[in-house]
């Protein structure tokens, strides 16, 4: 018994898990000495829900920061576009370009195409 496929498999190195959805902010770092080092994102607030990214179909973009002893949310609303393996998310007249280094159903971890800052996301 033999099976043969006529599909193509190959999809470029892309993932194709969806990218809208909401993610926490999780842990920051860079790449020192060819090594990730990464720690607990110092941008969440103590005492707060964390941080986070939301990615709508609609192709905008919401960044929830959370501060102050009363944990008031402000939100930041923008767009993002992806094209292959980089995201642009673009809030005002500023853009930001990341490579998405792992986009799974329960993260979403970039590095900044400028800075080399990694940001790691969970759902």
């Amino acid at each position: 018994m033999f099976a043969t496929s006529c599909s193509n498999d190959d999809n470029e190195g892309e993932t194709i898990i969806p990218l809208a959805g909401k993610y926490n902010l999780s842990q920051t770092g860079t790449i020192v000495n060819g090594q990730e080092v990464l720690v607990d994102a110092p941008q969440n607030q103590s005492g707060c829900s964390r941080d986070y990214l939301e990615l709508k179909l609609s192709n905008a973009a919401v960044i929830g920061d959370y501060n102050g002893e009363s944990c008031a949310l402000t939100q930041t609303e923008g767009t993002y576009v992806r094209s292959h393996n980089d995201l642009t998310i673009t809030i005002g007249n500023t853009s930001s370009v990341s490579d998405i280094m792992n986009l799974t159903n329960k993260e979403l971890k970039l590095k900044d195409k400028t800075t080399g800052v990694i940001t790691v996301y969970t759902r």
